[in-house]
């Protein structure tokens, strides 16, 4: 005897569970229920439809109920809605649009009502320029809206995918764009350095983001809607899009005596059974076992709905399939730029109280020497004992694949092992020897075998300045374009010769650009008895982090949500890059191309400057390169060389362009010349006082970080502030030997002019520094001497106080008064202190 299938909902899992009991049962009856006009439209479609990727209304629609009567002979009722469930008599009541209310019958029933949009209880929230997604419906008001003659901007609220997804669409349409999401950052299933690298991709496409701000309602406006936030600030638009997050669309099930979970979702077991007999669900509006760590969880995907609706119908059909759990694997396009992750990210582990690790990794997405390659960064999280938790990526090439090896590993129990010898596809144009995915397993390997320590950028605020040194092994050139604060610069390859300049009783926190590096400084320095750790990611994980959204200003305008982009270097839109210099409006003449396509950090930077170099004085250079991280870079290089960045834009596939010309010396009179000097400052350090030292060291730092030479002329009581903390067995005559007693041996020895309080004052002082995150003394000269500032020691004050060259610190160069004068010669500030 044939059985009566009804199955609520004909979208994603209700249509595949649809097909596939068809292919198993050919004579079972059939029926789905949709309420809306349309069956197994692609919903992950939709806002690609708004934006002109999908031009083709039409494509939208993957099956029709012709198409499903004609092929499958299933009986598909569009427009009518499942209003009760009577487990007990084993009937529904339908509410159909063309036949009113009626009651069916089934023997199995399967529930694939999906989840709805949340509009929360807001002043104004049924304001017809309110828009969700769900369905074609939706997107057709929403398409209309924004071909309207007078639509310019909208708002996107929610900074999850669908919200992120429609904040590039509705760019793409060319309309002014502002996304509102109340977290401080986008898409939560990735760890915020991640998700910083998918901002930035949206802010630098003319994408206005306001992280952590509430709305409080919508007001009506003769011209559009107006959007209050929490702050008070109301911002004008022409519409709204609502992305908040989905419920389950469960609320029929009231009283069917089916079980459901605390926030709706329907409770089934692994056969996808709910808690009544005969009725099955799946998709959206199931509670489902999370695959790693088993707990309850709800995943609105549809790969996992597809997935579940092919198990009811085998199950329906006597095949005992079962479903396992989810474990989240997603992805997102953001305008060039991917992210996709897997599994569990920090904060879910954190919340569920489970050790763990990490590493980041920023390998090229295929061999560098093929044209194309771009970096991707990999983040991998996993148990003290290897096993594999979780994983996220982002880049512009490459990162689905690597991604989706990790899920694989991750679904069959996999550890970080596994990584190093899985055996991937491998040719130039798609990978490298050693994949990416090797690659994270090294890392991780090499961190679990105690062969390396690491530290994450957000332990940074953690470290004791007092106990560590924090170390740049980077080139002097990456040094001098952007570096942790409070670090020193010793690039690796002098890192042997250079051991003596680091103190082996602290701990050394090592950083490069990467984590590579870094990784290679710690093994010379841990194999010369050097306690140290590596920064998982390096200075481009730190600088993602630090991303933070243009500040908001309600002034500036009514639709761009209160930007200012006037300061943004100029890029081009719609012409071919190059054809005109934005800043004057006037053709660019290139001189020289430069394509460093494939190179990650330092060497864009380092081949930039050496190109450069070539130039005479108002020659351009073309840059093409794929770095990431190039397009902060080369604003930061221009601003420091004082090289015009005539142009700058992120293109396709994540090649970044740039324009830059050399800089043109303009000739100067006699008279001028010292006007027109490089800035430059020289000071006088005849104090020995621990406040005044502070005082001289921020001022220093501060005119060397504005672009100054400094010149620090260190004299008599000041020379305590260079000297070495230990003695040094150097010969001295009696008098010398005095004033070895009497004088203070290096900074921190130093008393206080005022207050000293024999000796408590500096401690005061000290601590308050500590306590308000300011450098202490000694990181202030390591800073200044990592700056390039010149420190000098006064040769005829080291005779009369006896004081040795041995006993100063290494970075100290011996000059006299005359020296001193030449530098002050050139100097436009000159300071005593």
């Amino acid at each position: 005897m044939s059985k009566k299938v009804l199955i609520v909902g004909g979208v994603a899992g209700g249509a595949s569970a649809a097909a596939r009991l068809r292919r198993l049962d050919e004579h079972a009856e059939i029926v789905i229920f949709e309420k809306g006009p349309y069956i197994s439209f692609a919903n992950c479609g939709l806002p690609y439809y708004i934006g002109g990727t999908i031009a083709d209304r039409e494509r939208l629609l993957v099956q029709t109920p012709k198409g499903m009567a004609d092929r499958f002979r299933i009986d598909v009722r569009t427009k009518s809605e499942i209003i009760a469930v009577d487990s007990v008599n084993r009937t529904v009541q339908v509410q159909s649009h063309e036949l009113g209310q009626y009651e069916e019958s089934y023997d199995e029933l399967i529930l694939s009502p999906g989840a709805r949009p949340i509009i929360p209880d807001l002043p104004g929230k049924d304001n017809e320029r309110i828009y969700t997604v769900r369905n074609i419906p939706d997107i057709d008001r929403i398409k209309e809206q924004v071909n309207s003659y007078n639509n310019e901007s909208a708002i996107v609220i929610g900074g999850g995918f669908i919200g992120v997804e429609m904040a590039e669409n509705l760019r793409e349409a060319g309309l002014e764009v502002t996304l509102v999401e109340g977290n401080d950052q986008l898409l939560t299933p990735f760890d915020p350095e991640l998700a910083a690298a998918l901002a930035q991709e949206m802010e630098q496409h003319g994408i206005n983001l306001l992280f952590s701000q509430r709305v409080q309602g919508f007001l009506a406006q003769e011209q559009g809607i107006g959007v209050k936030l929490a702050g008070g600030d109301v911002l004008s638009v022409d519409m709204v899009i609502l992305a908040i997050g989905v419920t389950p669309d469960t609320s029929f099930l009231k009283d069917s005596g089916i079980s459901l979970g605390t926030r709706g979702h329907i409770i089934v077991n692994e056969a996808l059974e709910s808690s009544v007999p005969h009725i099955y669900a799946v998709g959206d509006a199931i509670e489902v076992n999370d695959y790693i760590h088993g707990h309850k969880t709800a995943v609105p995907l549809a790969g996992p709905a597809n997935k579940q609706g092919r198990i009811v119908a085998d199950r329906i059909a006597g095949i005992h399939s079962t479903y396992k759990g989810t474990q989240g694997t997603s992805i997102i396009k953001v305008f060039g730029m991917t992210g996709a992750s897997t599994g569990s990210n920090e904060k879910t582990l954190k919340r569920l109280g489970i050790d763990y690790r990490t590493v980041i990794v920023h390998p090229a997405s295929h061999a560098s020497y093929y044209p194309g390659s771009s970096a991707i960064t990999l983040k991998l999280l996993f148990t003290p004992e290897g096993k594999i938790l979780g994983a996220q990526a982002v880049g512009y090439d490459g990162v689905d694949k690597r991604i989706d090896d990790i899920a694989a590993a991750i679904h069959f129990g996999g550890y970080v092992s596994d990584l190093t010898e899985l055996e991937l596809s491998y040719a130039p144009p798609y990978s490298s020897a050693k994949d990416p995915v090797n690659m994270v397993g090294y890392a991780a390997e090499n961190l679990l075998a105690g062969r390396v320590k690491t530290f994450t950028y957000d332990q940074l605020s953690a470290r004791e300045p007092e106990q560590s040194i924090l170390l740049d092994v980077r080139s002097d050139l990456e040094h001098r374009n952007g570096n942790i604060p409070g670090s020193v610069s010793i690039p690796v390859d002098e890192l042997r010769e250079r051991l003596n300049e680091l103190d082996s009783t602290k701990e050394i926190w090592v950083y490069c650009q990467v984590g590579l590096r870094g990784y290679t400084a710690s093994q010379i320095l841990r194999q010369h008895g050097f306690s140290v750790k590596n920064l998982s990611g390096g200075y481009k994980t730190y600088r993602q982090a630090q991303f933070k959204p243009a500040p908001f200003s309600s002034e500036n305008s009514n639709h761009n949500g209160g930007q200012d982009h006037s300061e943004q270097v100029p890029t081009v839109k719609g012409t071919s890059f190059g054809e005109t210099n934005l800043a004057s409006g006037q053709p660019v003449h290139i001189d020289k191309e430069l394509d460093v396509c494939g190179l990650s950090c330092p060497g864009p930077l380092i081949q930039v400057k050496q190109k450069m170099d070539e130039l005479t004085d108002g020659q351009t250079l073309h840059i093409k390169a794929s770095d990431p991280g190039f397009y902060e870079d080369m604003k930061a290089w221009a601003a420091m060389s004082g090289s015009p960045l005539l142009q700058l834009e992120r293109g396709k596939g994540g090649i970044i362009e740039a324009i830059v010309a050399k800089k043109t010396k303009q000739p100067v009179s006699p008279a001028m010349e010292t006007a027109n000097a490089e800035p430059a400052s020289t000071m006088v350090i005849f104090s020995g006082d621990l406040d005044k030292a502070i005082a001289s060291l921020i001022i220093a730092n501060g005119a060397a970080a504005s672009g100054r030479k400094v010149t620090m002329f260190f004299t008599f009581w000041g020379l305590n502030i260079i000297r070495k903390h230990e003695p040094q067995p150097v010969s001295k005559t009696i008098i010398a030997r005095m004033f070895d007693m009497m004088l203070p041996r290096g900074s921190r020895k130093l008393g206080m002019s005022r207050m000293n309080m024999l000796g408590i004052g500096p401690k005061i002082i000290r601590g308050l520094m500590k306590n308000n995150n300011v450098p202490s003394l000694e990181e202030l000269i390591q800073t200044a001497t990592s700056q390039g500032v010149e420190i000098v020691a006064c040769q005829m004050s080291m005779d009369l106080m006896g004081i040795h060259r041995e006993e100063l610190m290494d970075d100290v160069k011996l000059g006299g008064v005359g020296y001193y004068l030449g530098q002050a010669a050139h100097a436009n500030h000159n300071l005593f202190i």
